[in-house]
């Protein structure tokens, strides 16, 4: 089959290599890139979700009526 498997891609498509046998969704990048990934996740202030004002309860500040009016 290995002649005619290039034809029966292209006809059928490739099986995606992206699940693991479980099904679930299996990215294969190195560890280094994981590990900047979180690192980035957890010491950028930026990139934390918890810090965005929408989801600051019991903040005290209001954004100002300048930046509420429409132009």
């Amino acid at each position: 089959m290995g002649l005619l498997s290039p034809v029966f891609d292209f006809l059928f498509g490739k099986d995606p290599d992206i699940f693991d046998e479980n099904g679930n969704v299996l990215h294969k990048h190195p560890k280094k890139k994981w590990d900047a990934w979180q690192n980035r996740l957890k010491a950028d202030p930026q990139y934390n979700w918890r810090n965005h004002t929408g989801t600051q309860a019991g903040s005290s500040a209001k954004p100002s009526k300048d930046a509420q009016k429409p132009s």
